[in-house]
C-alpha cells in the first residue's frame, strides 16, 4: 500500500488523514479533526496537521494530496461556500513540497468513496429493483447542502460534481409557499440548502413557532444558545420532548426526500442515490418511516422509474474522506 494525505474540508468541520490505499482499499494511518472556523487559512490548519505528522517520526509523509472541499472548484481553486478560505491547489503544492495537490468538491470526494464501503457502511431505505444500474446520485445535507453524481460510460462509474444544493427551493402546499416568502425577507434568492441543511433546521424551527403562534420551552432555548442550536432540535424531535420540534425535523425529511427525488430525476441515477453527510445518520428513526421514501417518490408519472432505484443511508462518515484519498492514488498512478 501507498501513502496519500486526503482531507474532507467543510463549513464546520476539517478533518486530514494520513491514508494507506492499495486498489478501492483504504486504511487511515493518522487522523485528525479541526473546527473550521478556528482558522483563518486552510494552510494554517495544514500546516499543523503536517507537523504533528514530523512530530510523530512518521516516514510516510506523502507525496500526493487531495481535499474534498465544500465549494465549487474552479480550476484548481476554491473558494468555500460556508468558510473565508480561499484554496489552491499550486499555492499549496508550493507551500508544502507536495508532487500533486488535487482539490475536489466535497461530495465529488464522497462520490469517490463509495467504491470503498462495505455493505455495513451503508443502510438501505428502498431496495429497488434487483439489477439496478446506471448512474448514481449523492445527496448530504449539513452545514450546507451537497450534491453530486457519477455518470455510468458502460464499464464504469465517473464521479462529477454539481452545485444542485444552491438551485432554488420550490414549495409544493400553501405552507411551504409562506415559508418561502418568509425565507426570501431575509435572503432574496432561497435555494435547497437554505431549507435542507442545518441552517435550514433551523429556520423550519423559527418559521413554525411563528407559523404555530408558540414559543420555545426555556430548556430548549437554553440548549440552543449554549450549543448547536439545529442538534438541539433534533434531539428534542427523536426523544419527543417538543412538539414544535417533532413537526420541524419531519418537515424537514419531506422537503430532505423531495429533493432527492429531484436530483434522482435529474440526474437518471438508475444505479441508486445515496444519502451522505452528518444529519442522515442522526436521524435515521425518522429516515426509516417512510416519509422521506415517499417524499423521494412523489413525482407523479416518474414515480415507477423512481421506486426501481436503491436509496441508501452512508452510515461511514468518512467516506469524503476515502474518496480524496483514492482520487490522490488514482492521479498518482496515472503519471
Amino acid at each position: 500500500m501507498n501513502y496519500f494525505l486526503a482531507g474532507d474540508i467543510g463549513g464546520t468541520k476539517t478533518r486530514l488523514a494520513l491514508v494507506e490505499v492499495g486498489g478501492v482499499r483504504v486504511k487511515i494511518a493518522h487522523e485528525a479533526s479541526y473546527p473550521s472556523s478556528d482558522y483563518a487559512t486552510f494552510e494554517i490548519l495544514l500546516g499543523e496537521f503536517l507537523s504533528s505528522l514530523e512530530f510523530m517520526g512518521s516516514p510516510n509523509t506523502p507525496a500526493h494530496a487531495a481535499f474534498g472541499i465544500a465549494g465549487p472548484v474552479l480550476g484548481r481553486t476554491v473558494q468555500t461556500t460556508n468558510l473565508p478560505w480561499q484554496i489552491n491547489a499550486d499555492a499549496l503544492q508550493r507551500q508544502f513540497g507536495f508532487a500533486r495537490c488535487t482539490l475536489l468538491n466535497d461530495l465529488e470526494a464522497t462520490a469517490y468513496g463509495l467504491s470503498a464501503l462495505g455493505a455495513d457502511d451503508l443502510l438501505t431505505l428502498q431496495a429497488g429493483a434487483a439489477e439496478a444500474d446506471g448512474n448514481i446520485a449523492v445527496i448530504a445535507a449539513g452545514t450546507g447542502l451537497g450534491e453530486a453524481g457519477l455518470f455510468w460510460d458502460g464499464q464504469r462509474h465517473l464521479p462529477f460534481a454539481t452545485e444542485g444544493g444552491h438551485t432554488s427551493f420550490s414549495p409544493c402546499d400553501e405552507q411551504e409557499i409562506t415559508f418561502l416568502l418568509f425565507l426570501q425577507q431575509q435572503f432574496g434568492h432561497v435555494s435547497w440548502e437554505r431549507v435542507v441543511s442545518g441552517m435550514g433546521l433551523l429556520s423550519l424551527h423559527q418559521f413554525l413557532c411563528l407559523y404555530r403562534h408558540a414559543e420555545p420551552p426555556q430548556w430548549l432555548a437554553d440548549e440552543m444558545q449554549n450549543g448547536d442550536a439545529a442538534a438541539a432540535i433534533a434531539r428534542a424531535a427523536l426523544s419527543g420532548q417538543d412538539d414544535i420540534c417533532r413537526e420541524t425535523l419531519n418537515w424537514f425529511v419531506r422537503l430532505y426526500g423531495a429533493e432527492a427525488g429531484n436530483l434522482a430525476l435529474k440526474t437518471m441515477s438508475k444505479g441508486g442515490l445515496y444519502l451522505g453527510g452528518g444529519i442522515a445518520p442522526k436521524i435515521l428513526p425518522l429516515l426509516q418511516n417512510g416519509e422521506f421514501v415517499e417524499a423521494f417518490l412523489n413525482k407523479g408519472r416518474m414515480r415507477p422509474l423512481l421506486e426501481a432505484m436503491p436509496v441508501r443511508v452512508i452510515l461511514n462518515d468518512r467516506a469524503a474522506l476515502f474518496g480524496a484519498a483514492l482520487r490522490a492514488a488514482q492521479l498518482a498512478n496515472e503519471t
